[in-house]
């Protein structure tokens, strides 16, 4: 086998196998779950197993996120949250 053809086919099988190695640096996707809390709708969001937004609709009124300020479960609403980081969520597409 020649140094050349030998090349190629390194350059192939690591071509091949970049999308394995990318999916495994990836984070998932978020996890989302909705119930019913008497009147209003909660959606809570977590990504692996961390509970970092949840969103309340209420039967009344626009519906608020309330975003995680801490490790610790403490959470504020999205508007009223002042420093540190905030988690975007602005809505880009709905049908």
């Amino acid at each position: 086998m020649t140094t050349r053809l030998r090349l190629v086919l390194g350059a192939l099988l690591l071509a091949l196998s970049l999308p394995l190695l990318a999916q495994d640096s990836l984070p998932g996707e978020p996890e989302v779950t909705i119930r019913q809390d008497g009147d209003r709708i909660v959606e809570e969001y977590r990504l692996n197993g961390f509970l970092y937004a949840i969103k309340v609709t209420p039967p009344n009124g626009p519906p608020y996120f309330l975003v995680a300020v801490d490790d610790d479960g403490n959470f504020a609403r999205a508007d009223q949250v002042q420093q540190g980081l905030r988690i975007p969520s602005w809505k880009i597409f709905e049908w």
